[in-house]
This record gives C-alpha cells, structure tokens and sequence, in this order.
C-alpha cells in the first residue's frame, strides 16, 4: 500500500524501525538463554518464534517480550543523532511503534507483558484464555470504530485485522496449547 501511493520513504522508516524492534527481542531472547526458531516481518509488525518456549519461565518470556521496546526507545535516542530531514519521520515511527506494541492485547508486546506477569501468580489456562477472550473484544472494537472513520484509518483497519486473525487463530488452539503444557509439565515433575 505504502508503495502504491508512493510513500516508498515512510515504508523504509517503518521496516527499519520493525527489524531495530525485533533485533531488541532477539538481544532479549539471547541474553536469557532462548533459541530463536525464526523472526519474520508481517503485516501487522514482526514475530519472532521460540523453540521449546513452553520450557521457558514467564520471567523468561517477560524480559524477551521487554526487549522490543526497549530497543525502539533506544532507536527513539539513536534517531536525534540523524539529520533533520530524516529525525522527525524516524522519531514519529518509533513513538507510533512502542505506543502501537504497548496496548494490551495479545500478541502485542504489551498483551505479553501483561500476560506473562499474571500468569506469574495465577492459572495458567484461566489467564490465557481471558486475555485472549479480552484481547478479542478490544480488537474488534477497535476495528468497528476505525470502519467508521475510513478512508482516513485504512492502515489501522488492515493492521487490526490481522491482529484480529492472529488472536482468533491462538483461540481456536488454546485447549490445544494447555493440553500440551499439561502433557509436558507431567513429564518434567
């Protein structure tokens, strides 16, 4: 979209912004002993996937779902060292990023952190599916509201839907995921 209406420029920001992003994850998942199965750019930002994440402890996943943000405002400090012309478009995409990634809703960085720091001290199968059941909700409210103000908010309705499908997918598999964690944590006890 961005290159059919000749915004080649803010495209180039945005992914430059999206790998410095992911790049604090995998510095993350690094320093706490993870393996990084792949990282891939998406529609609706990066993913990065864990081998054997269920292994790791929610403190574990915290600090990797930490480490985005943390790198995008690094990127933030990074960016008043660029000339004028290309600081304000960098400082602009990097405050729309961590404001973006900060929202509560899961697969976002924020909807992780929270996430992972209730599942700290409550149930496990409990918490996650009431995050996602809420992370629906916020999604879909979100897209309805953004329909209505089209064609202003047509990049928010896109990225919405996908995190959309994304959550509707990880709902589709929750008894899935819990059977397995179950199955696994029998066998490590």
């Amino acid at each position: 979209m961005f290159v059919l209406s000749g915004n080649i420029a803010l495209y180039s920001i945005i992914l430059i912004s999206l790998l410095f992003h992911e790049l604090g994850h995998f510095v993350a998942a690094k320093c706490v002993g993870a393996q990084i199965e792949r990282c891939v750019i998406l529609p609706y930002g990066g993913e990065m996937t864990l081998k054997n994440e269920h292994q790791l402890s929610f403190k574990q996943l915290t600090i990797i779902a930490l480490g985005g943000p943390i790198a995008t405002v690094f990127g933030i400090a990074v960016a008043y060292t660029l000339p004028p012309v290309l600081q304000e478009g960098f400082i602009n995409a990097q405050i729309i990023l961590l404001i973006i990634n900060f929202l509560p809703i899961w697969p976002l960085d924020g909807g992780r952190i929270i996430c992972y720091s209730l599942l700290q001290f409550l149930p496990k199968t409990v918490i996650f599916e009431t995050y996602l059941s809420l992370s629906i909700g916020l999604l879909t409210v979100i897209i309805l509201v953004s329909l209505l103000m089209l064609p202003e908010s047509i990049s928010l309705t896109i990225v919405s839907l996908f995190l959309w499908s994304k959550v509707i997918g990880e709902w589709r598999t929750r008894k899935y995921r819990s059977a397995f964690e179950k199955l696994v944590m029998n066998r490590l006890t």
